[in-house]
């Protein structure tokens, strides 16, 4: 060993390495358990309790992140899925549906995940509580699809939301609202885990507080909880004694995922000896969807491969669309039993995601996720169904808000079905410029949305505003440069066009 300056340098074998590294590890693992158990004694009661079983989830991710070392994949093992674990749903659904689905329905529950905030959006609380049909929130729709499957088929399908302590408060009154509704719903929350200091690997909290100032030192662990901590509430439990055998999970933002019965029966019709655990709904990548997790074989197990496991000499061969054809919806399929079954062996080993952040004093902090599609290599019998792209209909920006709010789409039971008089089935790509990205923005600018049945492509830059029954065909490109103003008139007609410059229509 030498002393250079005021540097220690160990030379040690590779054995000896090992050794240190493992020391550093347990001296990293010893100081978060010691400040978790600090943490525990600024609360009493119930909320104490809620803690401890969130911190025991979080000691086994802590625990499995610092066991890390390089890449959860190798590359050369990794496979293209054999075609008969990849069902093609045109196949499924030329199945003819059997008298017994009613029954099968009986057996399901609905499943969203409601963590998310809508703040990307510029907006306050829940994201699912963010008009986006005729006045309909996501959790209308979601309310009214489910309740016209209970009244169609006399059944009782009931609706689970996993909220997180960002989303539960207004939630729960929110729901007050469909106490009159044919749909029982329930609700759990995710874990809530502590933000970890990047150079100290301690959290950053200082008690249990979440609002406020506390409120960045905490945050949901990633949809891959749900299993944890739908076990946790009870719920789960209660559930399977009411005779509930499968969960169908998505997010409450994909106004494509409503419960699809051809799926359901596919499912619920699998030999005995062959039980399909968990089906996950992919579908057709196209170019923008490259950073889409995709369904790999590997290990003779069905895999979710993300972008954040590829090494990164392998990148871009994951976008590529002729390797990688596929990607994951985040509709999934899952048994209950199975789920229990798993929980209660700790098999699910998920991949961990680590996200890093800067909180808004400056600070580096790390959130250790996990992803509810990546417990697929788990479950017996999983496969992958290839679904049409209508089922993935997710509403993350403000341009996606304007398709499902056009006459792109009908509305009909809280569904929306691409419009008949539409020609061709693929939406328009719409790119929306920093002025509509907030929703209050966004509506200020229209006077009506536009007929866009026969729009291909549409680009929108700067300052532009659209007037009453504006329609827009083909390709149209509209930029106003920085302090120039456009405001497409009422009842224009554009068609292959690009609109630049300045176009002022002032009232007299």
């Amino acid at each position: 060993n030498l002393l250079v300056g005021d540097i220690f340098i160990l030379n040690l074998s590779k054995a000896g390495m090992a050794e240190f590294q493992e020391k550093l590890r347990l001296q990293h693992e010893t100081s978060m358990h010691k400040e978790l158990e600090k943490l525990l004694t600024t609360a009493k009661g119930a909320e104490q309790e809620i803690s401890k079983k969130d911190f025991e989830g979080f000691k086994n991710l802590f625990h499995r992140f610092l066991q890390v070392k390089g890449p959860s994949v190798k590359w050369d093992k990794i496979h293209k899925p054999p075609e008969d674990l990849i069902h093609p749903y045109d196949k499924i659904k030329a199945q003819v549906l059997p008298d017994s689905v009613a029954a099968s329905l009986n057996k399901l529950v609905v499943v969203k995940l409601n963590g998310g905030l809508g703040t990307s959006m510029g907006c306050k609380g829940p994201k699912s509580v963010i008009s986006v049909r005729n006045e309909n929130t996501f959790l209308d729709l979601t309310v009214h699809q489910i309740e016209h499957l209970n009244k169609t088929f006399n059944v009782d399908v009931p609706l689970v939301l996993m909220n997180s302590f960002n989303t539960d408060e207004d939630t729960k009154k929110i729901l007050q609202k469909y106490t009159h509704h044919r749909v029982h719903i329930h609700t759990f929350n995710q874990s809530r885990y502590p933000r970890i200091n990047k150079e100290s690997l301690l959290p950053v909290a200082k008690d249990l507080g979440v609002h406020g100032d506390h409120g960045d030192a905490w945050y949901p662990p990633g949809h891959g909880d749900i299993y944890a901590s739908f076990y946790n509430s009870g719920l789960l439990d209660q559930l399977i004694a009411a005779g509930k055998e499968y969960i169908f999970v998505s997010n409450i933002d994909n106004l494509g995922a409503t419960v699809d019965l051809f799926i359901l029966n596919h499912l619920m019709t699998q030999p005995k000896d062959k039980r399909c655990e968990f089906i996950m709904e992919v579908t057709d990548k196209t170019r923008a969807d490259v950073k889409g997790g995709t369904l790999i074989q590997y290990d003779d197990k069905l895999r979710l491969l993300e972008i954040a496991q590829v090494p990164k000499a392998h990148v871009d061969e994951f976008k590529s669309v002729t390797k990688f054809k596929i990607f994951n919806t985040n509709n999934l399929w899952i048994s209950l039993a199975a789920i229990k079954r798993l929980h209660e062996q700790n098999a699910m080993d998920m991949e961990i995601i680590v996200n890093p952040k800067t909180l808004d004093g400056g600070l580096n902090v790390i959130q250790l996720e996990t992803a509810v599609g990546a417990a697929i290599k788990a479950f017996d019998n999983a496969l992958g169904v290839n679904v049409p792209r209508s089922r993935f209909l997710p509403v993350k920006t403000s341009s996606d808000l304007l398709l499902v709010m056009s006459n792109l789409y009908s509305l009909d039971a809280g569904s929306l079905t691409m419009s008949k008089k539409r020609e061709f089935p693929s939406t328009p790509h719409v790119k929306l410029g920093s002025s509509f990205t907030k929703v209050h923005d966004f509506l200020m600018r229209f006077e009506s949305i536009p007929d866009m049945l026969e729009l291909d492509h549409l680009t929108v830059s700067g300052d532009v505003t659209f007037g009453k029954n504006v329609s827009l065909k083909g390709t149209v490109i509209i930029i106003a440069n920085h302090g120039d103003r456009i405001d497409i008139p009422a009842g224009a007609v554009l068609e292959n066009k690009i609109v630049s410059g300045n176009l002022r229509i002032l009232d007299h």
